[in-house]
């Protein structure tokens, strides 16, 4: 277990985050730490799995690679997953699920494939064990992923178990929260570093229920995003609880109070509460200041010049929940008849026009980052960005805007096109 090779999938767009998020926790460069499309691939020890699943922000699931081959068929997928000694990671008396995803694979059928992997690992543990372990397809003890592309298969155990951006805080929520993990990832993209010589006040005037301000708190003060969760390593043979026990320990000998203003305001009362009780579970409630207010009239939190940080509410990610797989525009054009969610006051006039005006008049100084599915939003506002990071929101292909505020009209400036950030 001291030299596995591991698989730290993420939101496209993250990956280069990633790997500096997951450098600065191993230490692991070169050949030892690559990115791929759609995460991360390193070779690093059990023990470094354990300390990803508790400290990364980034990472959707921690996968230790067991077997990899090309594939033709569906006997060539029995024939990997029965290469692969699975006795030494569960026994017969654990549940198991398979999970299949595919990109440009020949295969028919994906839950025939599943079905072959299920197959393979049952016959293994019959001819070692005598028995074969059950299937169960909600609350598994061990879950096992093949991976297809064109040509090639890969088979993964999870040490994971639920999606890491369930950090075990978040209770109250919205009708379109938004994941810990891309939160993380837009705090990422901003640069924005609490433990710098200089910190800057971080404020999210849309907070809805404080996913952005409360991953923003837990770094400031050194919290691991997974230490209120459990992992589906611990009911994985290697696992040793002095060893996890350690880790933990140390996790929490590093958790700090933090100086750095972090503030947040929802235009409802009710959001605002939910965000309030969040960060009172997540062990912030002391480092952020919440308060009600729209974003259209709230002054500056502080008088220092800061960093806003915002996914402002848009039609476009309220409509992807009711309607995924749909054409984008599509979604688009539906929402936008239904209100404030679509991005317009209530007298009809653009809201993030008014936005804008409003950052002009009262935010001179202060660094915007506005997180959005509409890739013509700066023109839309009369604002040059001056940086923009391509992200993904689930489904929805989004940008992170930079705009560096200053008094006054920005039409005047000279327009110099952006290119995306890689």
């Amino acid at each position: 277990m001291n030299q596995l090779q591991l698989f730290l999938p993420c939101a496209a767009g993250v990956e280069g985050f990633l790997a500096d998020e997951v450098h600065g926790l191993t230490g692991l460069t070169g050949q030892d730490l690559l990115v791929g499309r759609g995460g991360v691939l390193l070779r690093a020890s059990w023990r470094d799995a354990l300390r990803l699943n508790l400290h990364s922000r980034l990472s959707q699931r921690v996968l230790v690679q067991l077997a990899e081959q090309p594939y033709r068929g569906e006997d060539d997928i029995y024939a990997l997953a029965s290469s692969v000694a699975w006795e030494i990671w569960f026994t017969p008396r654990q549940s198991f699920k398979i999970e299949v995803t595919a990109q440009h694979s020949p295969l028919k059928s994906l839950n025939f494939a599943a079905l072959r992997v299920k197959d393979a690992v049952a016959d293994r543990f019959r001819a070692k064990a005598g028995a074969r372990p059950d299937v169960e397809t909600r609350w598994p003890d061990v879950r096992i992923h093949l991976h297809l592309t064109r040509e090639q298969a890969t088979v993964y155990i999870d040490t994971s178990g639920e999606p890491l951006f369930k950090r075990g805080w978040r209770e109250d929520k919205g009708d379109a929260p938004l994941k810990e993990t891309l939160a993380a990832a837009m705090i990422a993209a901003s640069g924005w570093n609490p433990h710098g010589d200089a910190p800057l006040p971080l404020y999210d005037p849309c907070c809805g229920s404080g996913t952005v301000l409360i991953e923003a708190a837990q770094i400031a003060c050194r919290i691991a995003p997974g230490s209120q969760r459990r992992f589906a390593f611990e009911k994985l043979l290697p696992y040793q609880s002095h060893v996890w026990t350690a880790i933990k320990e140390e996790a929490a000998s590093a958790v700090a109070t933090t100086q750095v203003p972090i503030f947040g305001s929802d235009v409802s009362h009710r959001m605002v509460d939910f965000a309030q009780r969040n960060a009172e579970r997540a062990g912030v409630a002391a480092a952020v200041q919440l308060r009600g207010g729209d974003a259209l009239q709230r002054m500056p939190p502080c008088e220092q010049p800061g960093v806003m940080l915002l996914n402002p509410p848009y039609g476009e990610r309220i409509a992807a929940a009711g309607t995924a797989g749909r054409d984008a525009r599509e979604r688009m054009g539906q929402v936008q008849r239904a209100g404030r969610e679509t991005a317009q006051t209530e007298d009809g006039v653009d809201f993030f026009q008014q936005l804008a005006a409003h950052w002009k008049k009262h935010y001179a100084g202060w660094q915007a980052w506005l997180l959005t599915p509409d890739l013509k939003l700066p023109g839309k506002m009369r604002l040059k960005e001056s940086r923009r990071v391509p992200l993904w929101n689930g489904p929805i292909e989004c940008r992170m805007f930079r705009f560096d505020l200053v008094a006054g009209s920005a039409r005047q400036r000279p327009h110099t096109e952006a290119p995306d950030a890689s």
